[in-house]
């Protein structure tokens, strides 16, 4: 069950996650995020980005660790297909009817876009640390919300597809940038323009994956990691995904001085703990 917010805002109701396709459970420092149709392969539509977004924005404050998994044995089939149709899906916009219809203007879509992207963007904040639990397929937008994720823990059987091109779009959910910091342009270009299936093993190997167990131990592997997350500071967490986020964009002299920043920091917040314990 959802829990009130700490924060501004409230979390989604369970009404409103059912009408998502989503599950959500908060439990003290975590919360575990369900993508939940399992009758459409758990595809996801806008209103599934939309109250991912919603999730987001509300999670109580004390929540450090985020794990987003698919109900069953699959994470998730991508965009619901429906959503092209000119009905769309249980009365949501349609890709077709009530976008592409001429009715709205390129900034109009754009702006519908970026709502959507939302949903994946607070998955990198440095304040939690985000776990992608993966079984089965990956598709598209299902491949781009992993990739979003800090951590990704692979069943066996999981595969990820880039499928966007082969239906004549682009990956617009955020997922080109970690796809080619993690395995290059050259082989992105490779992934998503043949659209073929990257195994659980190849995952592994590319860097796509942090581990990959038997499917039966998914669960038990997801927990071991978020105990030793758990385990380290939150604020040193934090301060440290910090600096690695921009690591790759500084220069090693801009990057020394982001440490010795972020260093005199924690070091100033230790010495008020320890004085205030001394009292």
């Amino acid at each position: 069950m959802a829990q009130a917010s700490n924060g501004p805002g409230r979390l989604p109701t369970e009404a409103e996650l059912t009408r998502a396709g989503l599950g959500l459970a908060v439990e003290g420092p975590v919360a575990r995020i369900t993508i939940s149709r399992p009758e459409r392969r758990n595809a996801m539509t806008g209103r599934t980005w939309t109250t991912l977004a919603h999730i987001g924005h509300t999670l109580p404050a004390d929540v450090r660790i985020v794990v987003i998994a698919g109900e069953g044995d699959i994470f998730s089939a991508g965009i619901d297909l429906g959503m092209f149709t000119p009905e769309g899906v249980d009365g949501e916009r349609s890709m077709v009817g009530g976008i592409l219809d001429g009715s709205s203007t390129g900034a109009d879509v754009e702006e519908y876009i970026a709502g959507l992207q939302e949903g994946f963007l607070w998955l990198r904040r440095p304040d939690l640390v985000t776990v992608a639990a993966v079984r089965g397929h990956a598709i598209g937008a299902g491949f781009q919300l992993a990739l979003s994720c800090d951590l990704r823990i692979l069943a066996d059987d999981a595969k990820f597809c880039m499928k966007e091109p082969a239906l004549g779009l682009v990956p617009d959910l955020t997922g080109t940038k970690p796809l080619v910091d993690i395995v290059g342009v050259h082989r992105a270009v490779e992934i998503c323009l043949t659209a073929r299936r990257v195994g659980a093993q190849e995952a592994r190997e590319l860097g796509l994956a942090e581990l990959v167990v038997p499917a039966d131990e998914l669960p038990g592997a997801v927990d071991d990691v978020v105990a030793a997350l758990l385990a380290t500071n939150a604020e040193a967490a934090a301060a440290t995904k910090a600096l690695l986020q921009q690591a790759a964009g500084n220069t090693l002299e801009e990057q020394a001085a982001a440490e010795r920043r972020a260093q005199v920091a924690r070091l100033t917040a230790l010495a008020g703990t320890m004085a205030a314990d001394n009292r």
